[in-house]
């Protein structure tokens, strides 16, 4: 299993940026604007939990052996609290539980002015990798 480059991918083409990862957390950011919008122009749910999807993946991704493991999301969920029509969100994960096979991690969503928008809980299945 080969990773495309980053751009190729949701993450890119949503304008999610990782700008820190580390063992004890993850941030990311995303753009609010029309790529990102629902049809009535707020932040679509579904973009707030790819954006939190990535970043429990991403963090798990960073915690496993890279050469045979990969990270795959396996369950979400989400409640979105506040919306939101333009700028920039800003979501910071912690992982709550770090196994060998699972990850469970906690994504909270925030503004510019670190209102909340969203809170979500992501299960990542860790994965032996298949070259095929």
């Amino acid at each position: 299993m080969k990773m495309k480059p980053v751009e190729k991918t949701i993450i890119g083409a949503l304008g999610i940026e990782m700008v820190e990862v580390t063992k004890e957390k993850v941030i990311a950011t995303m753009p609010v604007h029309d790529a990102t919008h629902q049809p009535f122009g707020l932040l679509h749910g579904g973009a707030s939990v790819v954006l939190a999807e990535s970043v429990a993946s991403v963090g798990t991704w960073n915690l496993i052996d890279q050469e045979t493991e990969a990270a795959v999301g396996l369950e979400i969920n989400a409640n979105h609290i506040r919306s939101k029509k333009d700028g920039i969100v800003t979501a910071i994960g912690t992982p709550l539980h770090t196994g060998k096979k699972t990850m469970v991690w906690d994504i909270k969503i925030y503004d510019e002015e670190q209102k909340l928008i969203s809170i979500s809980r992501c299960t990542v299945a860790v994965v032996k990798r298949n070259e095929n």
